[in-house]
């Protein structure tokens, strides 16, 4: 699926990266999209979590440099991975035709904005609020999702971590302005 995509990767595909019958994928997954939502949600999850651990707040760090260190990780993130975040937009294509599939991407998202707020709050996601889920932790995953697609439109013309945070400073200018 990394190197050709989600709608061009066949069963045979599958069955032979795997090592098992074409005939096994059926009876195990039931359909080839059913295997391939399954292995994107977990990829797409341990990915997060791997972001997600990278994000964390250093001992030391002031507010502002560990949401610029955030950055420059999550940019790095979509140059050296772009096949885990295509996979991601491919899913929300998936998504848009398939009522099951949109309704676990739904609760992904959700799961993503608490995870978000808790790592920008410094807290457990377990603690995060509802409120600060869907501002604070909504907010900062539609940043990420909009320069993510940016990056991987147009890698050699994409945001830089610096560029992020002055267009936000200005917003904030804006925002603060009577």
């Amino acid at each position: 699926m990394h190197e050709k995509g989600y709608d061009r990767t066949s069963v045979r595909d599958i069955a032979t990266a795997a090592g098992v019958s074409m005939a096994a994928i059926g009876y195990h997954y039931g359909s080839r999209e059913a295997l391939l939502n399954q292995a994107l949600f977990a990829l797409l999850d341990e990915e997060g979590s791997r972001t997600g651990r990278a994000l964390v707040p250093q001992d030391g760090d002031s507010a502002a440099e560990g949401y610029g260190r955030m950055w420059d990780h999550l940019i790095e993130q979509f140059h050296q991975r772009p096949d885990v975040w295509v996979a991601s937009v491919e899913l929300f294509m998936q998504a848009q035709r398939r009522p099951e599939l949109r309704a676990a991407l739904a609760e992904g998202i959700s799961q993503g904005w608490r995870g978000m707020a808790g790592i920008l709050e410094s807290t457990p996601e377990e603690t995060v609020s509802d409120r600060s889920a869907r501002t604070l932790g909504m907010i900062q995953t539609a940043l990420v999702s909009g320069v993510m697609i940016q990056c991987l439109s147009d890698p050699d013309n994409a945001p830089t971590s610096t560029e992020v945070l002055e267009g936000l400073r200005a917003l904030m200018k804006i925002l603060d302005a009577p």
